[in-house]
Formats: structure tokens, C-alpha cells, sequence
């Protein structure tokens, strides 16, 4: 018996049986038949012998199955089923980390008067199910406990998620669960429905925008926030500092600081080999973050500040305290609370920054963290919000499965991308025109909805997002424009203003001395990409004219006339006009004397005209 004992709790051995041999030995010993009858004193006594016989027998292959089944519920291969569990229970699924053991939370509660609840937990990597039309669910799972590999197989009839279904972050993808799950309809906290929503968080923002419109920013202060399908439109440079978020991630993983456009530049590339999403927003220079918790009708607020000084306060050391729960924050976790269907449990995060704003970020599900001093009364309070909900969703007997149909071919359910087909495409485009004019009436509004806000006393944009000899047009103060600019896009006669007033009643030396004066300012701005570059040359001969000559063209006092239409193309070709240099005559010219006379006689010309009529 002990050569069985040690050799039956040998992993290899036990490893090696065939499938299904260990569960046969679950199975409960079938009655023995009760003993006959005492036979009549005339019969002969050789049956009782016999029988007699046997029963050494009995006993020893009895006493060696109760070896085997001890030895192997010792090592954890087959599940030893407690005493006090009763033969009707409904079996709830969690689905969460290790560590979190639920099934001392749930021991000695029942749903519906006499039914207890046996717990499985088990990760969502740990588990595999298959789901049929008629709402049954079949869960395989396979886990470690002690070191030991426990296999196991059952329906649940309720679930409870507390683990992220997906993460780009962990390269870890389990939609298909609870597509499987909602496949086969089992209740669940948070509904399926919301949790597979919660799987991408611009589309969790997309459901906060709408919230914001509603209430608007002082009531619900939404962080301004832009999204981009992919790294294509990353094109236009934002203010910086930003926060660029890439894709689905949690625990500050995936977020990048970025201060200016050359950092910008390295993260839109970093983007491009992800092939994902991603969201920026501007940088909150915060004091401290908040997270507002709801579970179930408790309410609890909480203030987190980095003490290691990193930007991500759920990075390196941190101080966490509970703060009161105010009315403001109530309207925020309650409102978020009703996105998707409903969160039974769900928690609101936002900002609180320098400037004493508030900048809401993010909401999570029934996966978030239990974090703070009131850890076991939160996971009490998620203990009885699933008992209750067992008690509403799951049916006290099972309900049968609906008639399958005879036919092979399932009915199917196409949306808005069905081809249309017969005879009446044309009348059938014409109802979807309608209907789009309609749904436009109802959902477009009149007159454009502000964005979300956006930080004004802590957002600066950086001197290294300018490039070379450029300077921020925010901090220059208005200027008027110079002088000269407005005479040369109104050549043809505009009002003056009233600086140059003065300077048309000097003499005419003088305006030209000025002209050329106030070529040479430094506070000129750069001319218009349209502009043709000036000739050096073109600023001396101005001041060399005798008054003779430019008496020929007596000044008179400006018209009034509207301004041109376009200015920029009315210099150009007032000056290509006025400067009509030819290659023969200018650059070709093989008496240089002549050149210069020529250009000079052309350009007392030019700016004669600018005086006369």
C-alpha cells in the first residue's frame, strides 16, 4: 500500500494516465446491492462459503480506490469537493489577479434563499470557453495552484471582471472572451456591453465629449484633447508642451512629455511603426490628481501627489490621501456612470492644476485598482452588489434553451453597409437621403458647440518650437505699418495717413530723404512672398536728384480712392512696370557709362511718378 501511495504521487506517473481517468475516480462508488436473503436451513451452506469468500476482496480494491483518491486530492490533481457545499449552488466566474482570493468574500453567502456560490477565479490568459447559440457556455480553465496544473471545466452562470480585457501595452488581446460571453447572454458586473466599450479609450472620450456638451465646462471641465487615427496627419505642430498618448494602455504606460516640435517630430515616428491611434493633449502642470470611485451607491474621493517629482503622480513615489466628496464631484462620477448602458463600478480621474482648474482625463470600469485604506470594505461593498445581482439576473431554475430551428441557414442581421438590390435602389437611396436630412435636423446644431477648455496660465509655448530669426507674433506689440509699405500697394493714389500728411506738404528733396530713410528701419517687417526683391542700388538715386527735375512733376495733394482688391499683385506689377530692366539694356550693355545713365533716367522717372497724378 505504501509503494502505491508513493507511486501514485509521482507528477510524471499521474501526468502519463489517460484523459479522464483522474475525474473517474470523482465519481461516487456505486451502491452495493444489499446482501440476500439467509437461505432455508435445507440448502446446502457451499453459497455462503462462497460468498464469504469474496468479500476480502471487496475490501481490498475498496481500501486501495480510497488510496488513490486521497493520494491525488493531496496533490492537488483532483478538486476535493468541500462537505458543506450543498448539490445546488450557481457558480460565479471572477476573473482577476491571484492574489485577490474572492472565494473567502463569498463563503457561506446564497442567492435566492438556498442556493450557495462556489467561486472559480482565474486570469483571462488562464481561461477558454466555448459559447452556443442556445446560451450555454462551456469555460475551460487551466491554472496552477501550489505548483500543480489543475484543469478544470464548468458553466458559469455569473461573472465578475476585475482584470483589463485589453492592453496594448502587455500585447494582451481577451475581446474574444467576452464577445464569448455576451455570445452565450451571462450577466455579468460591468455589463459586456460596457466593458468592451472601455476596451479603447478615445472611444470612452468620444461618450465624455458628448457629456461635456451637455453640461458644459463649468460643471464638467473636459480636457481639451485630438485624436488621430494614425501617424499620417500628424502633421500640424501643436502648442507645446503636450502629452501624446499612443493607443490603449494603462498605468501611465504609452504617455510621452513632449516640449518641443523636434521631440514632436521623433514621437510621430515612433507612431508610425505602432500603426495605432493616438491622443494629445496639453500639458497640465498639476499640484495633484483626483479619482472619484462609485461602487454600487458608495462614493469615495481621493488626492494623490507625486513626491518623487515625476509628472506621472502614478509613477515612482506618491502620497495618497481621501478627501471629502463634494457635490461637484458626485456630478462627475454619477454622470460618467450612466455611459455604455450603465457602470456599476466605475471611477472618474482628473487634474487639478496650478491655475486651480480642473481638467477631467479618463474614466475607468469595474477593472480600476482598489486603492486607500478602505480596501476591504470596497471589496465587501463589491461582494454584496454582485449577490444582489445574482439574485436579479440569474434565474433560480435554469431556463430551457430556445427551439432550434430545422433549417440550416441561420437569419442574419446586416447594418447601414447592405448592399442595396431590385428593383427600387433608386427609391431606397432616395428614403436613406431623407432619412440623413432628418437625423441631420435632429443631431447637427444651428451654431457651433465650444471645444472643451483648454489650459491658459500654465500652456506657454516654447522658444525652441521657433525656428531661427523668428520671434513669437503673441509678444510683439501691435505696430502700425510703416509708411513706405502703404505707398508702394497704393501706387495709383489712396488716402494717406495721417503720418504722411505732413511729409506731402514737405518739399519734395525732403520726401525722398525721408523715403530713403525709412527704407532703412529695422522695424520693418518681411515683405510678402510676392513681393520682387529691391535692388540695392534703387535707394541712392533719390537722394542725388536736383529740384529742377523733380519740379518737371509737381506734387499734388493724394485722392481719395478705395483700396485695391489685392495689393500684393497691384505692386508687383507696378513695379515690374516701373522697373522694366531689359537684358540688352541693362545687363548686356557694352558701354557701362551709358548703362548707368539709362538706369538712372529710368528711375527718375519711377519715382516721379509716385508724386504726380
Amino acid at each position: 500500500m505504501n509503494y502505491l501511495r508513493r507511486r501514485l504521487s509521482d507528477s510524471n506517473f499521474i501526468a502519463n494516465l489517460p484523459n479522464g481517468y483522474m475525474t473517474d475516480l470523482q465519481q461516487p462508488e456505486p451502491q452495493q446491492p444489499p446482501p440476500p436473503a439467509p437461505a432455508p436451513s435445507s440448502t446446502s451452506p457451499a453459497p455462503e462459503r462462497r460468498q464469504i469468500s469474496q468479500s476480502p476482496g471487496t475490501g481490498f480494491f475498496s481500501s486501495l480506490s480510497n488510496a488513490v483518491k486521497q493520494t491525488a486530492a493531496s496533490a492537488g490533481l483532483v478538486e476535493q469537493t468541500p462537505t458543506s457545499l450543498s448539490k445546488k449552488f450557481k457558480l460565479l466566474l471572477v476573473i482577476d489577479e491571484p492574489h485577490n482570493e474572492w472565494a473567502k468574500m463569498f463563503r457561506g453567502k446564497k442567492v435566492h434563499g438556498d442556493y450557495d456560490i462556489k467561486v472559480e477565479q482565474a486570469e483571462f490568459s488562464e481561461i477558454n470557453l466555448v459559447s452556443n447559440s442556445d446560451g450555454t457556455c462551456n469555460v475551460d480553465m487551466q491554472v496552477f495552484r501550489n505548483g500543480t496544473k489543475v484543469v478544470r471545466s464548468f458553466k458559469p452562470d455569473f461573472v465578475l471582471i476585475r482584470q483589463h480585457a485589453f492592453s496594448m501595452a502587455e500585447n494582451e488581446d481577451f475581446r474574444n472572451m467576452i464577445i464569448g460571453l455576451q455570445y452565450a447572454g451571462v450577466p455579468s458586473i460591468n455589463s459586456l456591453e460596457s466593458i468592451y466599450n472601455l476596451c479603447d479609450k478615445p472611444w470612452v472620450f468620444g461618450q465624455l465629449i458628448s457629456t461635456y456638451r451637455s453640461f458644459g465646462a463649468e460643471k464638467f471641465p473636459l480636457i481639451e484633447q485630438t485624436f488621430y487615427p494614425n501617424h499620417k496627419e500628424m502633421i500640424t505642430m501643436p502648442t507645446f508642451p503636450v502629452v501624446v498618448k499612443i493607443g490603449h494602455a494603462h498605468s501611465g504606460m504609452g504617455k510621452v512629455k513632449i516640449d518641443n516640435h523636434h521631440d514632436f517630430q521623433d514621437i510621430v515616428s515612433v507612431v508610425a511603426l505602432t500603426q495605432t491611434y493616438t491622443t494629445i493633449e496639453p500639458y497640465i502642470d498639476s499640484k495633484y490628481d483626483l479619482r472619484i470611485q462609485k461602487i454600487g451607491d458608495n462614493y469615495k474621493a481621493y488626492m494623490r501627489t507625486s513626491i518623487s517629482g515625476n509628472w506621472k503622480t502614478n509613477t515612482g513615489s506618491a502620497m495618497l490621501e481621501q478627501v471629502a466628496m463634494t457635490d461637484r464631484y458626485k456630478l462627475w462620477v454619477d454622470t460618467c456612470s450612466e455611459i455604455f448602458g450603465g457602470l456599476d463600478i466605475c471611477a472618474v480621474k482628473a487634474l487639478h492644476g496650478k491655475d486651480g482648474k480642473d481638467y477631467i482625463t479618463e474614466v475607468m470600469g469595474s477593472s480600476m485598482q482598489l486603492i486607500g485604506e478602505h480596501q476591504a470594505e470596497d471589496k465587501q461593498l463589491i461582494t454584496d452588489m454582485v449577490i444582489t445581482k445574482m439574485n436579479q439576473a440569474v434565474p433560480r431554475m435554469p431556463i430551457p434553451s430556445p427551439q432550434r430551428p430545422t433549417a440550416t441557414q441561420q437569419p442574419q442581421v446586416m447594418g447601414s453597409s447592405m448592399q442595396l438590390i431590385g428593383e427600387h435602389q433608386a427609391e431606397d437611396k432616395q428614403l436613406i437621403t431623407d432619412m440623413v436630412i432628418t437625423k441631420m435636423n435632429q443631431a447637427v446644431p444651428r451654431m457651433p458647440i465650444p471645444s472643451p477648455q483648454r489650459p491658459t496660465a500654465t500652456q506657454q509655448p516654447q522658444s525652441g518650437a521657433l525656428k531661427e530669426g523668428q520671434t513669437d507674433p503673441s509678444r510683439l506689440p501691435p505696430q502700425r505699418p510703416p509708411p513706405q509699405v502703404f505707398l508702394v500697394l497704393n501706387l495709383g493714389g489712396p488716402v494717406q495717413p495721417q503720418g504722411l500728411q505732413s511729409q506731402s506738404q514737405a518739399p519734395p528733396s525732403e520726401q525722398a530723404q525721408s523715403l530713403s530713410t525709412q527704407g532703412a528701419s529695422p522695424q520693418q517687417p518681411p515683405a510678402p512672398t510676392t513681393q520682387q526683391p529691391q535692388p540695392q542700388g534703387q535707394g541712392a538715386p533719390p537722394a542725388r536728384m536736383t529740384e529742377n527735375q523733380l519740379r518737371q512733376s509737381p506734387t499734388q495733394p493724394a485722392r481719395q480712392q478705395k483700396p485695391q482688391p489685392h495689393p500684393q499683385l497691384n505692386k508687383s506689377q507696378s513695379l515690374t512696370n516701373a522697373f522694366n530692366f531689359t537684358d540688352s539694356s541693362f545687363f548686356r550693355s557694352s558701354n557701362e557709362d551709358e548703362t548707368k545713365a539709362e538706369s538712372i533716367r529710368k528711375l527718375r522717372k519711377s519715382f516721379a511718378s509716385l508724386f504726380s497724378d
